[in-house]
C-alpha cells in the first residue's frame, strides 16, 4: 500500500544529515553482503560436514541465494516506487539477519539450500530501495560520489564476513559463526526505521519530470528498450562475476594453495579486501566524478576499463607460490575492480525516471544475479572439480581466473557499446529512450 512519507527539510538533503543517512545505508551494504558472503570462508567446514562437491557448493552460494533474490526483488522494488522506501529496507535487514542464524541450524544441503533461499528474499528487497534513497538525498553533479561511498559497504561487508566469520568459526564452528553473523542486523534494522526520514522522491529530477509511477507493462517496456540503462545493466552483471568469484571462492583458493588455518584465512584475506576495498571504490567515485564533468561517457568507459585492467594483478596473485606476494597482487586487483561501481550505480540512477528507479534497480539485480552470481560461481565449481585430476589443489585457482578473464573481456566490450549510446552531451536525453 503507498504512504505519503513525512517531508525532508533543506538541511537533511544538504547538510550532515544526508551522509548520516548514508552511512547507515552503508551499513546495511555491509552487513547484506557479511551475511551474505560469510559463507565463503566456510566453505571448506562445509563441504566437510555434509561431503558435498564444489559444483554444490557453487550451488549454495549462487543459486539457492540468487534465485529467490530476483524474484523477491521485483515485487519489493515496484513497492520502492511508490512506497515508504526506510520502512522497506529496516524490514529486508532483519528478516535476512534471522535467516542467516538459520544458515547455522542445517542439517543438510537442502535445509541448507532453504536457508540461504531466505536470505535471498530479505537482500533483494534491500537494494533498489536504498539506491533510490541516495539518489534523493545526492544530486546528480554529487551521485557517482555517493555511490562510491555506498559501494564501500560491500568492501566492509566482505571483509567483515570475512574476518569476523573465520574467527567465530576457530572459537566455536561453523555453525556459530553464521548465527552470530545474523543476529546483529536486528539492531541496524531498527535504527534505521527509527531514525532515517524518508526524501522527498524525485527532488533532484529535472523541471518537468513526470513523478507518476507507469503500470507495470510500460515501466518494463520503458527500461528494456533503454539501451544505456540496459549496457549498463548487462555490462555490470559480467563484471561482477569477478566480484563474486574473488569474494566466494578465494578463501578456498588459499586454504588449498597454502597452509593456513581458515581462522587466519579469514584474518589475512579479509584485511587484504578492506585495504584494497575501502579506497577503491572512493576513488572510483571521485574519479567518475570529475571524469563525467567532462564527458559523462566516462560512467561506461571507466567501469569497462577497470573490469579488465584488475586481471593482470589477479593472474599475478593466483600464480604466486608466496603468501605475501598472493595478498599484495590480490589487494591491488581488487582496489581496480571495485572502482567501477560509482559509475555503474550512478548510471544507473541517472538513466532512468525517479518514478522506476527502484524497479531499474531491481532489473539490474536480476541480471547481476543470474549471470554474475549463479552463473559464475556456477561455472567456476564445474571447471574447479573437471579440471582437478589436472591441477590438483590449484584447479581452483585455475577456474577464478578463466572466468575473471572472460568476464573481463566481454564487459569491457559491453562498457564500450554502453558508452557510444550516450554521446558526449545529451546524456540524460539520449539514456530516455533517444
Amino acid at each position: 500500500m503507498a504512504s505519503t512519507p513525512a517531508p525532508t527539510t533543506e538541511s537533511d538533503q544538504s547538510g550532515a544529515y544526508r551522509w548520516y543517512v548514508l552511512g547507515l545505508l552503508t551499513l546495511t551494504s555491509a552487513f547484506s553482503v557479511a551475511d551474505r558472503l560469510v559463507f565463503g570462508i566456510l566453505v571448506q567446514d562445509i563441504k566437510a560436514a555434509f561431503a558435498l562437491s564444489d559444483f554444490e557448493l557453487g550451488l549454495l552460494g549462487g543459486l539457492a541465494f540468487s534465485l529467490i533474490y530476483v524474484l523477491a526483488g521485483f515485487p519489493a522494488a515496484r513497492l520502492a516506487d511508490r512506497s515508504t522506501r526506510k520502512t522497506i529496507v529496516a524490514a529486508a535487514i532483519a528478516f535476512w539477519s534471522l535467516m542467516t542464524a538459520a544458515c547455522g541450524m542445517a542439517a543438510g544441503f537442502w535445509t541448507l539450500f532453504l536457508a540461504r533461499t531466505g536470505v535471498g528474499v530479505g537482500e533483494g528487497c534491500s537494494g533498489p530501495s536504498s539506491q533510490s534513497i541516495v539518489a534523493d538525498y545526492f544530486p546528480r553533479s554529487e551521485l557517482a560520489k555517493a555511490m562510491g561511498y555506498l559501494t564501500i559497504g560491500a568492501s566492509m561487508g566482505t571483509a567483515g564476513g570475512l574476518i569476523i566469520g573465520g574467527q567465530l568459526a576457530e572459537i566455536f564452528d561453523w555453525r556459530w559463526a553464521f548465527i552470530l553473523m545474523g543476529l546483529p542486523g536486528l539492531l541496524l534494522g531498527g535504527i534505521i526505521y527509527l531514525t532515517v526520514r524518508e526524501p522527498l522522491r524525485g527532488r533532484y529530477a529535472p523541471a518537468g519530470t513526470d513523478m507518476t509511477q507507469l503500470p507495470l507493462g510500460a515501466t518494463i517496456r520503458s527500461l528494456l528498450t533503454n539501451r544505456v540503462f540496459m549496457g549498463l545493466a548487462l555490462g555490470w552483471a559480467v563484471q561482477i562475476m569477478i566480484g563474486y568469484g574473488l569474494a566466494f571462492w578465494m578463501a578456498a583458493v588459499m586454504l588449498r594453495m597454502f597452509p593456513i588455518s581458515t581462522g587466519d584465512v579469514g584474518l589475512y584475506l579479509g584485511f587484504t579486501f578492506f585495504l584494497g576495498g575501502i579506497p577503491g571504490p572512493i576513488l572510483g567515485g571521485y574519479a567518475t566524478q570529475w571524469l563525467t564533468g567532462r564527458d559523462e561517457r566516462w560512467r561506461a568507459w571507466l567501469p569497462g576499463v577497470v573490469s579488465l585492467g584488475c586481471v593482470a594483478p589477479l593472474a599475478l596473485s593466483l600464480t604466486s607460490t608466496g603468501f605475501t606476494a598472493f595478498l599484495v597482487w590480490f589487494g591491488i586487483a581488487y582496489a581496480i575492480y571495485v572502482a567501477s561501481q560509482a559509475g555503474i550505480l550512478s548510471g544507473v540512477q541517472a538513466a532512468v525516471e525517479p518514478a522506476s528507479r527502484g524497479f531499474a534497480v531491481a532489473i539490474a539485480l536480476f541480471f547481476n544475479n543470474i549471470i554474475g552470481q549463479t552463473l559464475g560461481l556456477g561455472v567456476i565449481g564445474a571447471l574447479s572439480d573437471n579440471l582437478g585430476a589436472r591441477f590438483g589443489d590449484s584447479a581452483l585457482a585455475v577456474a577464478v581466473f578463466g572466468v575473471s578473464l572472460a568476464a573481463g573481456i566481454a564487459a569491457m566490450a559491453i562498457f564500450a557499446w554502453t558508452a557510444a549510446q550516450m554521446g558526449p552531451s545529451g546524456y540524460l536525453d539520449k539514456m530516455r529512450g533517444g
